[in-house]
């Protein structure tokens, strides 16, 4: 963390999950800093945003006051070839907000650069029909553990990349 401002965040954050959340949580949020990943207080959130993009690639939090869990939420929309784990967060998200719907394909909105097949969550049902859901949006992985953290930092590796890639301005 550069601030101590954000290091009292995360320890904040950190401090209401048990001993084996908060070595997995620990362990991503160091791996986002590495990148140079910054968490900012969104809500009653954690965001995660990089000063050269400002685009949100995480969000984590604690959801419920009785028996608090912890939540977590990843932007890989410009990721391919992830486990059928994240095909099935992709399939809940088309399911869930069926509204987001990405209004890039028909060219109503720029807001992320690329191009747009490059960057939208797609299901493809057995029936062959597809979905979409749109790229800007951090997708909720339920229940996350340490067996998911190798493909979690894959994807966050190669989504930081995509939005190095398409979302840098050169200006």
């Amino acid at each position: 963390m550069k601030t101590k401002k954000q290091k009292e965040l995360i320890d904040s954050f950190l401090l209401m999950l048990g001993a084996e959340n908060e070595s997995l949580y620990r362990e991503i949020i160091l791996y986002l800093s590495d990148l140079g990943y910054n968490p900012k207080k969104d809500r009653s959130n954690i965001s995660f945003k990089h000063n050269l993009h400002n685009k949100q690639i995480v969000k984590i939090g604690i959801r419920g006051k009785k028996d608090p869990l912890p939540f977590f939420a990843l932007r890989f929309s410009g990721c391919k070839g992830y486990s059928q784990r994240f095909v099935d967060v992709v399939h809940a998200a088309t399911n869930k907000f069926p509204n987001r719907t990405p209004k890039c394909l028909d060219k109503e909105c720029d807001y992320c650069a690329g191009d747009p097949d490059t960057h939208v969550y797609t299901h493809t049902f057995p029936d062959g029909k597809k979905k979409s859901h749109c790229g800007a949006y951090a997708l909720e992985i339920l229940a996350i553990t340490f067996e998911d953290l190798a493909e979690i930092k894959r994807l966050i590796q190669e989504e930081h990349d995509y939005l190095l890639k398409h979302e840098v301005s050169t200006v």
